[in-house]
């Protein structure tokens, strides 16, 4: 507090002395309080406050909180062997303890260090995420199959034409054609790789525009496309335009599916009461009863108010395991390839099924991330199968960035084996891509 008083004094170009006789205090009791000697409150908080011109939660929560919490976040994920390098270790309480006089004194080099850090993270992420691709995506193998094939082809053709003097003319124009057959081909072949992994780098939406999204990728960028937020499926609503669907078949199903399930949502869950009631940070548990509706359907509505003002992500599988239905939370890194990490609570409520489980969870990345977490499995939906068999379960995960009073211990998890930094792990099916 007292480093937010001293920026905010110095801004308006106060001293010291004339501060402290507007609010009634000496100087020197001013200055205890400006190098965090001395904690105050009450009325002398609303009277320096008022003196400098800003609501009392300026100063004591502080605009800069969220720089704060970032400047630690890229503390924590600070290699230290560059300090020791330089002849000494970075002591990192006492670093962590100085990021909020750092923030209040130079708030535009701690935006700076801010960016860059979630520009790093993003690149990682970015990078682990082709890592993965790499690995098991069996259409990137075919693309590189493909052009592989078309060179060594090419090769060949043009070995027998360097190497073979005296060609019949037939012959010679075959292997012209082939070559001119063969170089179009491996043309469209590259353009074709080249516009997959730019999709790839520019996610969901990218994939689709290159053309080398699966039905599942076309909804999620449809539906990324909508911010989550479908106003058609709203009560009332049935005076807009139909929504534009997904041209493809087995993603416009999907699309389809989402929309009628998400107006039977909306009817059960009035929007106005679900935005007072996320505003007033009430519990899913809490919202369920009041609507009287499972916590799987909370967890939809959530998800899908528009801006997402909770900063929620859902995550859904099917009995087997496979994700059916993903939109993360911000920080929450997924495979978009290849099994998830088996630590997710989101597996483990399979085999508790009907039993809600909430807890925190922290996943592993150079930059680990904590996030607020609620699962639950319960029975699919009602299909043409055997009406007498067994119920299958489906499970839901939903998350939310962890808030700094959410301090429980958080249970480690990670994306998946293949850049997951964790050594050891008794959940792991396959070394590492990452060093260390």
């Amino acid at each position: 507090m007292g480093g937010r008083i001293r920026a905010r004094r110095a801004d308006l170009g106060v001293t010291q002395a004339a501060l402290a006789a507007e609010v009634g205090i000496s100087a020197p009791y001013l200055n205890l309080i400006e190098h965090e000697r001395r904690r105050i409150g009450g009325r002398l908080l609303v009277a320096l406050a008022r003196a400098l011109k800003v609501e009392p939660s300026a100063l004591t929560e502080g605009a800069e909180a969220g720089l704060v919490a970032e400047l630690g976040a890229a503390l924590n994920g600070t290699s230290l062997d560059a300090g020791a390098e330089r002849g000494g270790r970075v002591d990192i309480e006492l670093e962590a303890a100085r990021a909020a006089d750092f923030a209040a004194r130079f708030p535009g080099w701690a935006e700076l260090v801010a960016t860059q850090h979630r520009r790093i993270r993003s690149l990682e992420q970015a990078i682990e995420a082709l890592s993965d691709r790499l690995t098991h995506d069996p259409r990137l193998a075919a693309a590189l199959h493909e052009v592989l094939s078309t060179v060594t082809a090419i090769r060949s053709t043009a070995s027998i034409l360097a190497e073979t003097g005296d060609l019949d003319r037939d012959w010679l124009d075959r292997f012209h054609r082939n070559l001119n057959e063969d170089g179009a081909r491996l043309a469209a072949s590259a353009q074709a790789l080249v516009a997959y992994l730019d999709g790839e780098g520019a996610g969901p939406e990218g994939a689709a525009a290159a053309g080398a999204a699966s039905p599942q990728e076309a909804f999620e960028a449809w539906l990324e496309a909508r911010g989550g937020f479908l106003a058609e499926a709203e009560p009332g609503a049935e005076s807009l335009p139909d929504p534009q669907l997904p041209d493809e078949g087995e993603a416009r199903v999907l699309a389809e599916s989402h929309l009628a399930q998400a107006r039977r949502d909306a009817l059960a869950m009035p929007l106005a009461d679900m935005l007072s009631l996320v505003e007033a940070g009430a519990e899913p548990g809490e919202m369920a009863r009041r609507f009287g509706v499972s916590l799987v359907a909370v967890f939809r509505r959530l998800v899908g108010l528009p801006g997402n003002p909770g900063g929620y992500g859902l995550v859904i599988c099917d009995a087997a395991g496979a994700i059916t239905f993903r939109r993360p939370p911000e920080g929450f890194q997924m495979p978009r390839l290849g099994a998830a990490c088996p630590l997710w609570p989101l597996f483990q409520a399979l085999s508790r099924p009907m039993q809600p489980w909430s807890g925190v969870i922290e996943q592993a990345s150079r930059l680990p991330h904590r996030f607020r977490a609620w699962t639950l499995a319960e029975p699919a939906a009602a299909g043409a199968g055997d009406p007498g068999a067994a119920p299958v379960f489906v499970a839901a995960m939903l998350l939310r960035p962890a808030r700094g009073d959410e301090t429980a211990a958080a249970a480690p998890v990670g994306t998946t084996c293949r850049v997951c930094p964790r050594p050891t792990c008794a959940a792991r099916r396959e070394a590492s891509v990452l060093p260390g």
